[in-house]
């Protein structure tokens, strides 16, 4: 599976989650926060897309994706443990942590699979 399959709808959660805290609560720092980091995987995720349409690797993008979500996987998991709220700390956590996991495993095993060009 491609980074930019789970990046993009992820950039889209990270950024509505950040939307909504502070729609909801006035959290300027959810805002800038969600907003930021699901704008950034938003980017991340197209960069590595358009790569891959040209037939290439975006390894730029994928250094981008990964420390985007191990920040997030960082601070929320801090933020889960000082609060013991699984709304939204915990969930984005996890959700971070699983990213990092899949985003480290495309570092190991050489970013996306680009196919042999049919002939």
């Amino acid at each position: 599976m491609h980074d930019f399959c789970f990046t993009i709808p992820y950039g889209l959660l990270v950024l509505v989650g950040g939307v909504v805290g502070y729609v909801r609560r006035g959290s300027t720092a959810s805002l800038a926060g969600g907003a930021g980091s699901g704008l950034v995987l938003l980017i991340a995720g197209f960069i590595s897309l358009k790569a891959f349409e040209k037939r290439q690797n975006s390894y730029f993008a994928l250094g981008l994706e990964t420390v985007c979500s191990l920040t997030l996987t960082y601070v929320m998991g801090t933020r889960y443990l000082e609060t013991s709220k699984i709304m939204p700390a915990g969930l984005v956590a996890a959700l971070s942590a699983l990213m990092s996991l899949f985003y480290l495993y495309k570092m190991a095993t050489g970013a996306n699979h680009i196919p042999p060009k049919a002939e």
